[in-house]
């Protein structure tokens, strides 16, 4: 299928172009620089350093290691992922929830697949914190497949509003699942810029045709509009 790369608001980042690794447990792939691959021309978008979309063989996953300065954001789309971290957590994270991790002044910790027998499959999420040196902290929130159907749901924000994980940078996370025909529209306000990532399914991005894997930068417009052409999940970045 051939898409324009560009349109006057909207800057493709198609799922085929972004980098991938399989490492036979792990299949990755990264829309920003990560790891092994770097692209100068997609280090990061604004504040947003790292959207991977990983998908983890059973009773596998990333061993105990460290960050510092990050805020991490976790989202998983099928299976289950088991965390433990250095401030003596250890939480399942499943599909509708979200987790947001503050590495700050420095946190080690680990992701495994929960499940023996599935594979899961989540993105990674990275932003730039608004400050270094915040103190670590780990938080969990689930949302009801209700809340998330055919409307737009904040999952993550500055101040936590309306019961979204707090991440301590001026971002909001809105995602939504619509049913195939469904429409939503979306507003950005001036100065601030988004991110519109298609985690399942496909869906037209004002008239712009987009599968499960792409992106969309918008900039320059104050709104937008979406329409499922299958049952999709996507997420929305509302960056400063």
């Amino acid at each position: 299928m051939t898409r324009p790369a560009t349109h006057p608001t909207i800057t493709l980042r198609p799922s085929a172009e972004r980098g991938h690794a399989n490492f036979g447990w792990l299949d990755t792939h990264h829309t920003f620089s990560f790891g092994d691959y770097f692209d100068p021309d997609h280090e990061r978008f604004r504040s947003l350093r790292v959207l991977n979309e990983d998908r983890v063989l059973p009773d596998r996953g990333f061993g105990t290691h460290g960050h510092r300065d990050m805020e991490i954001l976790t989202w998983v789309l099928s299976g289950a992922l088991e965390h433990r971290d250095s401030l003596g957590t250890h939480g399942v994270i499943r599909p509708g929830e979200a987790q947001v991790m503050s590495a700050g002044t420095g946190i080690r910790h680990s992701e495994f697949n929960a499940s023996a027998t599935e594979p899961v499959h989540f993105l990674q999420i990275w932003f730039l914190p608004e400050r270094q040196g915040l103190a670590p902290r780990y938080d969990q929130v689930a949302f009801a497949d209700d809340a998330l159907r055919n409307q737009w749901r904040l999952i993550a924000s500055p101040d936590g509003a309306d019961g979204s994980v707090r991440i301590f940078q001026d971002v909001k996370v809105r995602v939504a699942r619509l049913d195939a025909g469904q429409a939503l529209d979306g507003a950005i306000a001036p100065g601030r810029a988004g991110f519109l990532q298609v985690a399942r399914g496909s869906l037209r991005l004002d008239g712009l045709a987009l599968e499960a894997g792409d992106g969309a930068r918008l900039e320059g417009t104050s709104m937008f509009s979406v329409s499922a052409t299958s049952p999709s999940e996507i997420l929305f970045f509302d960056l400063a």
